[in-house]
């Protein structure tokens, strides 16, 4: 009976909408009325779900490309939707037993729940739709990809853990690299968001031992755009100075190729500093550039 839920869920929506007035009256109005039901109401309908079920075998199926077509109206699939959720709050008992339904059959979540694709191929997919020309359908990527990396810190930082290797060379070469400016903003954007978080303190420190990302980096300060500018030197306040040298402070492991490079471009990080101002008045941002000039002028 796996994924019988949403099936029986539509059905009793389409039937709603089908009868009309006479059937809520006879309690099919799932959501006409804003009355909390009582127990026996959300008996009755729980009944009526499971009665479909039985009734309707094919319609169970574990064909997954069926359970995706679009079957029902717009309207009625707004409806499905309100079904399930509605009963994913409702109590017999103490008991919410829509939920216990949906943890004994989590394929019903993988079809509810296609777009979280962390663990799947599709997830590489993403540096090619955000780059995509229309700009509606490469900002809902964006949007997307950007909630999978940072909603669920703990899957977030298991992934980059597994995948480090491939993702952060498609991210430097499509996202940060890119000839569109959107683009470049919104990944420097998220890049800080992803290694300033202390769930992916790991991660922060594969990336801090990398030449490559540290060029990409540097590159990033030398933006025209000042927004592109300020995202980029938090990144690098915070990693590739503060946060470096206290990791590396107390051995001699020193990744020797970040500290040749800092070491070779130390003047001109330091004429780029002098002159870097934002558009505003900002005292942190001032007290965080002399740490910075203060940290790279020991080289």
């Amino acid at each position: 009976m796996v994924g019988c839920l949403w099936c029986a869920a539509a059905a009793i929506a389409t039937a709603a909408a089908t009868m009309g007035s006479g059937a809520r009256r006879k309690g099919w109005g799932l959501f006409r009325s804003s009355r909390a039901r009582s127990p026996m109401e959300v008996v009755r309908h729980t009944r009526d779900l499971l009665s479909y079920v039985a009734e309707n075998q094919q319609a169970c199926s574990s064909n997954r490309d069926a359970k995706r077509e679009h079957k029902v109206q717009i309207c009625t699939q707004k409806d499905v939707t309100q079904v399930v959720a509605n009963l994913q709050r409702q109590k017999l008992d103490s008991k919410i037993v829509a939920s216990d339904y949906v943890e004994a059959n989590r394929d019903l979540l993988d079809i509810l729940m296609s777009g979280y694709v962390l663990e799947s191929e599709h997830m590489r997919k993403f540096f090619d739709y955000i780059q995509l020309p229309d700009f509606n359908i490469a900002s809902d990527a964006f949007r997307t990809f950007k909630e999978l990396l940072t909603r669920h810190k703990s899957s977030a930082a298991e992934f980059f853990s597994r995948n480090y290797d491939w993702f952060f060379s498609e991210f430097n070469c499509k996202l940060l690299s890119s000839s569109n400016y959107i683009i470049r903003r919104q990944a420097t954007q998220l890049l800080a968001d992803i290694l300033l978080d202390r769930s992916n303190t790991a991660v922060m420190v594969c990336y801090v031992s990398s030449k490559e990302n540290l060029i990409v980096l540097m590159n990033l300060l030398r933006e025209q755009s000042k927004a592109i500018q300020t995202e980029a030197f938090h990144v690098f306040k915070h990693i590739y100075v503060c946060y470096h040298y206290q990791l590396f402070a107390a051995n001699q492991n020193k990744p020797p190729e970040i500290v040749a490079i800092l070491s070779a471009n130390k003047s001109k990080i330091l004429r780029f500093l002098a002159d870097f101002t934002l558009d505003r008045e900002d005292k942190q941002f001032e007290v965080d550039k002399s740490k910075v000039i203060a940290e790279i002028s020991r080289l």
